[in-house]
């Protein structure tokens, strides 16, 4: 028996169907893949749309949501002036957060606008990259890439009593 008798070989009709099932099951990945897209893509735009319709206040957390029209001032007060590189973090105000995601994109000048929120919950309206977990008890428990870099802040504290406002006020 010589080398060549031990490699193991294909027929054409063979390796012309290895390359065909390969094709179909790039084809069914790509397919799979632009689906995943698009599902993504329908929950951002219907998230943008229904913002705070989706969350009940909690009152246990001391959640009062902003009625629109103030949450729309105060978002553009946040907005204004703001371009690509603008760091702007919104804290205990989700309502301010859904009206910036609910203005077209063309008016939303900086993709670097972050959500610090103590429930959970808005993670889902924020997405992970942009929701940071925030609890006044722990003012500077977050991220330190932010730290230091943050250019616009609106912070909401949660509660009235003294310590609650000081611990807001070092974040």
């Amino acid at each position: 028996m010589s080398e060549s008798d031990d490699e193991l070989t294909l027929s054409s009709n063979a390796l012309a169907a290895l390359q065909e099932f390969k094709q179909e099951e790039q084809q069914r990945q790509e397919n799979f893949e632009k689906l995943l897209q698009q599902a993504d893509e329908e929950f951002e735009e219907k998230k943008r749309i229904q913002g705070m319709e989706l969350f009940k206040e909690d009152w246990q957390l001391s959640q009062f949501w902003y009625a629109d029209d103030t949450a729309d001032v105060l978002a553009e007060a946040l907005l204004e002036g703001a371009d690509p590189d603008t760091v702007i973090a919104v804290v205990s105000a989700p309502s301010v957060y859904a009206a910036i995601l609910k203005r077209p994109k063309e008016q939303i000048p900086t993709k670097n606008i972050y959500l610090f929120e103590y429930d959970t919950r808005f993670e889902l309206l924020a997405g992970r990259d942009h929701y940071v977990y925030y609890d006044y008890v722990q003012p500077l428990e977050f991220t330190d890439q932010l730290k230091g870099k943050v250019d616009r802040l609106l912070i909401d504290p949660p509660f009235l009593h003294n310590n609650c406002q000081t611990n807001c006020m070092c974040s």
